[in-house]
């Protein structure tokens, strides 16, 4: 069994070929799926417990702040 040099550096050259192909062609492919993604979906603020009960508690009091209104008239 004779192994050239020549031969071992093409397999070398193939090797890294792929793997640059590889490495670079799933970079891009991430880059591309993360811009159609944001581009989908649209931001939406997340709230927290604490600024979801203060809403709620607004929406309480306008509530009330309507219904004495609408007996006073």
């Amino acid at each position: 069994m004779d192994i050239q040099p020549l031969e071992i550096l093409k397999w070398i050259g193939i090797v890294l070929a792929a793997g640059f192909i590889g490495y670079f062609g799933r970079y891009l492919a991430m880059r591309i799926l993360g811009q159609t993604q944001r581009r989908e979906k649209p931001a939406v603020p997340v709230q927290s417990d604490e600024a979801q009960l203060k809403l709620e508690k607004k929406k309480a009091k306008l509530a009330v702040k309507q219904a004495k209104k609408a007996g006073k008239n």
